[in-house]
Parts: structure tokens; C-alpha cells; sequence
């Protein structure tokens, strides 16, 4: 990017964010995420520091908000509360420790965790509360005063300190006191008060970080009292003699606060990303919102000597967590086809880091979305992620539009084998005529061997068993032998006869998942599962008329012609016959034993089961009786919670679905 690029880029960055925080601070609402806005954020901080005279006195980064509402009072803090530089990689943190270590001697870290909820300050006098102000825009905040006096974990005299502490120079306390924190919502009192609120038929609350904010802006404090907010402490300014952030938190608590929990003294980047790691994964059963970790220098003389740089002290950084929603730019629109020859559309991003790793590629579905969003290659997009589905562009910023910005058309032929496409009737996508096509071929294999569970089988390694000969589909797979393997590239003797091995292990599969693996079009997972536990058998499935597939529950017309459009073909009938004659066998429907408490009912499962797999869990939901579904919706009953849950646990909490632990679930389907 040349400095006229960046230049260019970092004005409309500016103006950008100053409208969606303008939104924010004085209007009360914001357009995008939280995750989002952070994103474009971090993109500007990047840029200024790469290019560092065109920083200018009202960027964005150089202060902390907008202007505070007019429906307060006014309020200037004796010390402006700064802002954080956020970093979202460890390779971004270990730059930040490297930085700090070259300018100072310092050698331990503090760690808090970054609580998603509304900064204020606190004065004290003569240890009395006197008033409460908002962050504001770190020089003048709002009082809110009155409002904060209505929680209870905010102390309204301040207890006095009457036993030594080794490093205090006295025991008197200063006539002035200020304490900063954070005012939150709790996630059991906000969760209670969505469904009270769904209960009387109101409008409940999207996410407690807002809900906090909107409340401690109530004019009238009884709202906010009714809210039950909390408040923890992580700073404090009077000397009583700390020579330490560490200190600090004893004197805190010693004054009556709580300080932020789970924070920790460290000494080591190891240590600290351990840390991390513990309370990103720790996040979901927390009483409180957290997107991240401050890390701080512990040492107050250390820090203080490391200044500041523009509103950002160098002494601290926060460590936020993988987000579920990034900026970037679209650098080209390419189509891939399927293994039904349907032709996808996918934006080529420029790499960004969203829900922990860095993707270069998201999903448009097809040509109606594109024109519903109108994105253009040059278009700075915010994309969005939930679980380990692939990214997709949830809006296009149109603010920060190139001039000359192309669109995109679909494509009359196919990208692979150059056969005409054609748009079905009465459907969206559109699809090589190419029964034949290439990739057609590779993606049926591959996605026949995800149904069989079969490890080691990536798009390369199919492609280059199919260029060369040594499958024409699927259930060749099952015929294959080493030496067939030892002379294509990558393969030796090791690998594979381990190969071999993997796919001979996965000779027996259930009658569920054989359906699944034949890839008939419109047929998912929950769909193979009906048609088993109604069929009971391939052959039965196979000879059944259009009439028969839809008295299947759940089967429409749709899928009913798909099925039936699929066998009638000859080469679908000799793939099964195939599989057969290489050994595979496919046990019939295994029949349901229905439990009390699972019968009936709709499971979602999120994050990681350490007892049993995903597909296991799955199918012991359906022996039971009950039914697994891939996402959270009122109709769910429960939502099974493993180690790293996704965004599907924040729904579950958001809807009053209750959640169950792995053991929780285990001993309810009596295994």
C-alpha cells in the first residue's frame, strides 16, 4: 500500500468510526458489533503506527469516546481515563512484552481479565462516596452519580485501613480517593430479568454489556437499582504507599471492593498465554462478560516511567479473544462448484483473524446474496463466524467504498471444466450441465468419506487417486491397495498401507450414514436419519415410490423427487451395488428405544464431548428417541455445552434454554 493508499484509507477509517461511536456514546445505540467496530479500530492503529505523521490530533486513537450525553451532568476528571491498545494474535503480544522490555527492566506482569461493561471513575472524600462519572471521551464524563450510589458492590463508605500492610508509608487514608472499574451485568441477574421480561409478553434485552450501559444512563435511579448491576475494581489512585498494581488489589479489597477476579501475577509470556488460554475457555461459566485480558506492567514506577503514546499507556495492553466478527476487504469474487455441480460464489479476503484463526476466504452462498448485499471487490466487509462454519460477510460498509468498485456476474460456463451452466426452475443456484465435471467427481469422494469417517483423505490426495486412475468414485476406495498408492506423490510404504488401513476399518457403517454418503441432493444429516428409522433398510428406501417418501415425517415434495430422481438413475443403483461388492456393509436401521426426559425432545450439541463423540452423542439422542439439531432455536429443549462452545451456548442463554454439562447429559440418556 503506498502512503496516498493509506492516506486515502485512513481518513475514511476515521470518518467511519467516528460516526459508529458518535452512534454509540451519544445517540445510545450502535449499528455493528462490538467485535466489529474494535476490528476496524485495530486496522486504523495499524496504519497510523505505520505511518506515523499522518496521525492527526482527532483521530479516533487518539481519545477515548465521543461527547457524553447532554441529559447528565458534566463532570472532568482530574486524570483523563485512557484507552487500551488492543492486540489479537500472541505473535502481536509477544511484539507488545518485547517493546516494553526494551524500554525498562521490567520483569512481572499482572493479568486481569477485560470485563465487558461500562468504565467509570469514583471519588472519594474523606471516605465518602462523592460522585460517579463515565468514561466519557477521558477528559469529561457523565455524573452518574445517584444511579451508581443503587449498587450494592460499590462501597458507599469506604472501610478504613487499621492493620499494617508492608509496604505503606502510613496508615491514615488521603482525603481524596479515586477508584476505577467496571459497572457489569451479571449473566445470572440479566438471564432472570430477559425472562421475567419474555414472561409479561415485553421486548427482552440483546447482551448484558448494553443492558449495563443503558442502565446506569436511567435518569431515573429506581430502574437502575431494579437492575441489580455489579462493579469491580481495577485501579486505584492515592498514594498509601503501592509500589505495585498487585499491592493495589489487597488495598482494594481492604477498602471494601472487589477487585477484577481471576487476575494473576506472572512472570513469563508461557505463563501468561496459559493464563489466557484458561480464561477464554473458562469464559462461558463466568459470572461476567469478558472478550479479553489486560495485561499490565505490575510495577507502578516501571509503568509510570513508560509513558504514555497519544491516549495508549505503553505499560498495558489487552489481550482480547478471538472475535466472532472482523473487518476486512475483499480482494476478488471466485466460483467454486460442488459436488452437485451447484456453483458458489466466494469472496477472496485479505487474511484476518476472526474466532481464532486467519481466514482469507468467505462465503456469498450465490448471486441473489451478492446483489442483497451489493458487495464489490474493493468493498470493506464485516464478516461473521459461529462455530467452525466458514466465514460470511454480513454487511458491506459502504462509507469506506473505493471509487470504481466492480461488481460481479455469474459466470456462463464452468470455471473447472468449461461446460455451459444453466439456473434451474425455481431454484437460486446455478449449475454445470457437466455430469461428468471434474470436481464433481473429487467432492462426491470426499464428501462419501466424511460420512464414513475416514481420516487422511484430503482434496488433494482424491484428486490425484482420480487423475490417476486408481478410483472412478467412492466405493473404490474399498478396493484399494498399497502398492496402488506407492508410486503417486506423497505416498511411501508407511503411509500407505496406513491409508489402506483406515479405509478397511471403515467397512461397516450404519444405514443413516450410508444414505448420507451417497450425496443425494437435499438430503443432510437429519433428513438420512428420518429416512432410516422409516425405511429400516437400503433396498426398502430404493424400490420406495414418491408417494412413500412423503408419508416420511418431515419429508416435503422437494426432497420426496430428489430421492426418488436419484435411484431412478442406473449409475446411483450401481454405486450401492459397488459398495456391496467391495465389502462394505450397511447395518439396518438399529430401532428406538424411547427414554423419559429424551423422547421427543431437541438436543443441540456445542464445543467439544470428551466421553463420547459428536456423532456418537447424536446418535444416542436418537436411540433415546429425542432429536439432534445443528442450531438453537425456541423449539430447542436443551443444549449440551462441551469444552470451547461456540456462539450456539450464547443463543441457548439468550433463549432460557436450559444447558447441560457432558456428565449432565450423559446420565439423562443412561449412558
Amino acid at each position: 500500500m503506498t502512503k496516498a493508499q493509506a492516506s486515502e484509507r485512513i481518513n475514511k477509517l476515521r470518518q467511519t468510526i467516528d460516526e459508529y461511536r458518535y452512534q454509540y456514546h451519544v445517540l445510545d445505540k450502535l449499528e455493528i458489533s462490538d467485535a466489529a467496530l474494535d476490528s476496524l479500530k485495530h486496522e486504523l492503529y495499524t496504519l497510523e503506527q505505520a505511518h506515523p505523521d499522518l496521525i492527526a490530533p482527532d483521530s479516533p486513537t487518539q481519545r477515548v469516546g465521543g461527547a457524553p450525553l447532554s441529559k447528565f451532568k458534566k463532570l472532568t476528571h482530574a486524570r483523563p481515563m485512557l484507552s487500551m491498545e488492543d492486540v489479537f494474535t500472541r505473535e502481536e503480544f509477544e511484539a507488545w512484552v518485547a517493546r516494553v522490555q526494551k524500554l525498562s527492566t521490567s520483569s512481572t506482569f499482572f493479568c486481569m481479565p477485560k470485563i465487558d461493561g461500562l468504565a467509570v471513575s469514583l471519588i472519594y472524600k474523606d471516605g465518602l462516596l462523592k460522585s460517579a462519572a463515565t468514561r466519557g471521551d477521558g477528559k469529561i464524563g457523565e455524573d452518574v452519580t445517584q444511579n451508581v450510589r443503587t449498587i450494592e458492590s460499590v462501597p458507599l463508605k469506604l472501610r478504613a485501613i487499621t492493620t499494617p500492610y508492608p509496604s505503606l508509608k502510613r496508615r491514615g487514608m488521603p482525603n481524596r480517593i479515586e477508584v476505577r472499574g467496571e459497572i457489569y451485568f451479571p449473566v445470572k441477574a440479566f438471564e432472570k430479568m430477559n425472562r421475567e421480561l419474555e414472561k409479561a409478553g415485553e421486548e427482552t434485552f440483546a447482551n448484558p454489556r448494553n443492558t449495563a450501559a443503558g442502565s446506569i444512563r436511567q435518569l431515573d435511579p429506581s430502574v437502575t437499582a431494579s437492575r441489580h448491576l455489579a462493579f469491580v475494581a481495577w485501579d486505584l489512585d492515592a498514594d498509601l504507599g503501592q509500589t505495585s498494581i498487585e499491592e493495589e488489589w489487597e488495598l482494594l479489597r481492604r477498602m471494601g471492593f472487589k477487585p477484577a477476579p481471576d487476575s494473576r501475577l506472572y512472570k513469563t509470556i508461557a505463563e501468561i498465554g496459559k493464563h489466557w488460554k484458561w480464561l477464554q475457555d473458562k469464559r462461558e461459566k463466568l459470572e461476567y462478560w469478558v472478550d479479553g485480558m489486560v495485561v499490565r506492567v505490575n510495577d507502578n514506577a516501571t509503568f509510570e516511567k513508560l509513558g504514555v503514546v497519544g491516549k495508549t499507556p505503553r505499560g498495558l495492553v489487552a489481550w482480547k479473544f478471538p472475535a466472532e466478527e472482523a473487518t476486512t476487504r475483499v480482494k476478488e469474487i471466485q466460483w467454486t462448484v460442488g459436488r452437485t455441480g451447484a456453483l458458489t460464489p466466494v469472496a477472496v479476503v485479505e487474511p484476518t483473524w476472526i474466532g481464532g484463526t486467519t481466514v482469507s476466504h468467505a462465503s456469498l452462498h450465490n448471486l441473489d446474496e451478492i446483489e442483497r448485499l451489493d458487495v464489490r471487490i474493493g468493498d470493506t466487509v464485516i464478516l461473521y463466524k459461529a462455530g467452525d462454519i466458514i466465514p460470511k460477510i454480513k454487511e458491506v460498509i459502504t462509507t469506506l467504498r473505493v471509487k470504481g468498485a466492480k461488481g460481479t456476474k455469474a459466470p456462463s460456463s464452468c470455471p473447472v471444466c468449461g461446460s455451459k451452466v444453466e439456473r434451474r426452475e425455481g431454484e437460486v443456484a446455478i449449475y454445470c450441465t457437466n455430469p461428468k465435471c471434474f470436481v464433481q467427481d473429487r467432492e462426491n469422494v470426499l464428501h462419501a468419506a466424511r460420512a464414513f469417517e475416514i481420516d487422511g483423505l484430503g482434496p488433494q490426495t482424491v484428486a490425484s487417486l482420480l487423475e490417476n486412475g486408481r478410483i472412478t468414485g467412492a466405493a473404490d476406495l474399498f478396493i484399494l491397495k498399497p502398492d496402488e498408492l506407492q508410486d503417486l506423490e506423497g505416498f511411501a510404504d508407511l503411509s500407505s498401507q496406513k491409508l489402506v488401513d483406515e479405509i478397511q476399518s471403515r467397512k461397516q457403517i450404519t444405514l443413516s450414514k450410508f444414505i448420507l454418503a451417497l450425496g443425494i441432493r437435499n438430503v443432510g444429516e437429519q433428513t438420512a436419519i428420518d429416512l432410516a428409522q422409516y425405511f429400516l433398510t437400503i433396498d426398502k428406501l430404493m424400490s420406495a415410490t414418491l408417494e412413500d417418501l412423503m408419508e416420511v415425517e418431515g419429508i416435503g415434495e422437494i426432497v420426496a423427487k430428489s430421492v426418488r430422481e436419484y435411484f431412478d438413475e442406473e449409475h446411483h443403483v450401481k454405486l450401492v451395488e459397488s459398495y456391496r461388492e467391495h465389502g462394505v456393509r450397511v447395518h439396518p436401521f438399529r430401532g428406538v428405544k424411547k427414554k423419559a426426559g429424551v423422547a421427543d425432545k431437541t438436543f443441540v450439541i456445542t464445543g467439544t464431548l470428551q466421553t463420547v463423540g459428536r456423532d456418537e452423542a447424536k446418535e444416542l439422542i436418537r436411540v433415546a428417541g429425542g432429536k439432534a439439531s445443528g442450531s438453537v432455536s425456541k423449539k430447542t429443549d436443551f443444549v449440551v455445552a462441551g469444552e470451547s462452545p461456540g456462539s450456539k451456548l450464547d443463543e441457548a442463554k439468550r433463549l432460557g434454554v436450559r444447558v447441560l454439562s457432558e456428565k449432565e447429559f450423559l446420565v439423562m440418556i443412561g449412558g
